[in-house]
């Protein structure tokens, strides 16, 4: 996290520097128990922008992406994510995050139900309250990513229950070790918005799901075209400018370090799209809706733990690598592994954070443009300490996430039957189509 060298004086920025994105701090408690107007404005907006990522943006996004008889399901299983999620950030989930450092694994109880909130987060000019609000939306677009692994097959039931655990048990506790002043922070590992706390965990539990429901009916022998890439592109571009709220309200202040990460963010998509529709021509003769959408997204979770750390120049680069890299993934799962991750959440979200997660220890140098590393820290020891957040958060990932899904799945189904996939999730889990097919 960064914070103004005018509002905090140069000793302190360089303490706050070195330390990962909502690491606990301690400040004058003159200064910290005030909140700024400005900051609090901003936080609220981006809070917003970031809703407004999940619905209507990646609602759209995903719904495009699936054959018309299972549109309206994914609609759905968004809205459910982000309703219950954020119930449980409310009732739980915060605490579990960011209620205090205790063992560097799990935050206190003190602030169940929201209790005992401060008038600012520790370490910002922000009011508590905000920074919960803030922080819950990140907590409901996470598990709505996997949504996209698991479309057209899983039941509703099994994916309500299994997002809400979860966002408790994987989630919260990834949180906290990176952004709560947990043990992966103690290691100086460094995740600006998401990196590695939303898109490793999203993508790498997908890929899991993915594996443990098996391959949609006919898959990959029967051709499965997206029945709307308009939805598509339309969605993406919610994502993109929702994105904006995602990494600049991530610098938890209204100044330049807000407006440099939005910067470098905006720089990352828009090279990973260009680049994505170049690497289109060249492999199948020519752009399309969907891939330039796809290389966009694509950009935006490969700069997402870097954004406020790296100079234009270097988004510029992650934003390239990110397009090549993801093209390489998404052909690797599905052509290569066989395994039916429906809308390429890992080889996009996941392999996208975690190649941001790793490039960060390079750009984040001040010889490449970026703020400099943090104290005692250098390019090989940065990237160790990436690396071990990046495998260690992959590997709890799979891990809870095998449990859980197996767990639940002997209470609630986990797969439609193949009646159900033949006739559309729709009409077998809702009762109702979003139009009419015939």
């Amino acid at each position: 996290m960064k914070y103004s060298v005018k509002s905090l004086g140069l000793a302190a920025t360089t303490a706050l520097l070195a330390s990962p994105l909502h690491a606990q701090q301690t400040l004058d408690p003159a200064i910290a128990d005030v909140a700024n107007s400005g900051d609090t404005a901003w936080i609220l907006t981006a809070s917003a922008l970031v809703l407004f990522m999940t619905l209507p943006g990646l609602a759209l996004f995903y719904g495009g992406l699936v054959r018309a008889k299972n549109f309206l399901s994914v609609l759905i299983q968004c809205m459910a994510v982000v309703g219950i999620c954020s119930l449980l950030w409310i009732v739980v989930g915060y605490t579990l995050a960011f209620g205090g450092v205790t063992n560097g694994f799990l935050g206190n109880g003190m602030n169940w139900m929201l209790a005992n909130l401060g008038n600012v987060r520790q370490a910002t000019f922000v009011p508590e309250s905000s920074f919960v609000l803030f922080q819950m939306t990140f907590a409901v677009i996470t598990p709505a990513l996997m949504i996209g692994a698991w479309v057209e097959r899983a039941r509703f039931g099994w994916v309500v229950a299994f997002c809400a655990l979860w966002s408790l048990v994987v989630y919260a506790p990834v949180t906290h070790w990176i952004w709560g002043g947990g043990w992966l922070s103690g290691l100086g590992v460094l995740d600006f918005a998401g990196g590695i706390v939303v898109h490793t965990t999203a993508g790498v539990s997908a890929l899991v799901v993915a594996i443990m429901m098996g391959k949609r009916t006919g898959w990959p022998k029967t051709m499965m075209m997206p029945h709307s890439p308009a939805l598509t592109v339309a969605g993406a571009a919610m994502l993109w400018v929702g994105w904006f709220g995602f990494n600049g309200g991530s610098a938890l202040t209204a100044t330049d370090d807000a407006a440099a990460a939005i910067i470098n963010t905006h720089v990352a998509a828009s090279v990973a799209a260009l680049v994505w529709i170049l690497i289109e021509k060249f492999k199948v003769g020519k752009p399309t809706a969907v891939g330039v959408a796809t290389g966009a997204i694509a950009g935006l979770a490969t700069i997402t733990p870097a954004a406020g750390f790296v100079g234009p120049g270097a988004s510029i680069l992650i934003g390239a690598s990110a397009s090549i890299v993801c093209f390489m993934a998404v052909g690797l799962v599905k052509n290569g592994f066989k395994i039916d991750d429906s809308l390429d959440v890992f080889a996009v979200h996941g392999v996208g954070g975690m190649l941001g997660s790793l490039l960060l220890a390079l750009f984040i140098g001040s010889g490449f443009g970026g703020i400099g590393y943090p104290g005692g820290m250098a390019f090989g020891s940065q990237f160790v300490a990436q690396l071990i957040g990046v495998g260690a958060v992959a590997i709890w990932s799979a891990v809870a996430t095998l449990i859980l899904g197996l767990g639940i799945s002997f209470i609630l189904p986990m797969r439609a039957s193949e009646d159900d996939e033949r006739d559309g999730l729709d009409i077998a889990n809702h009762g109702e189509r979003a139009w009419d097919l015939d």
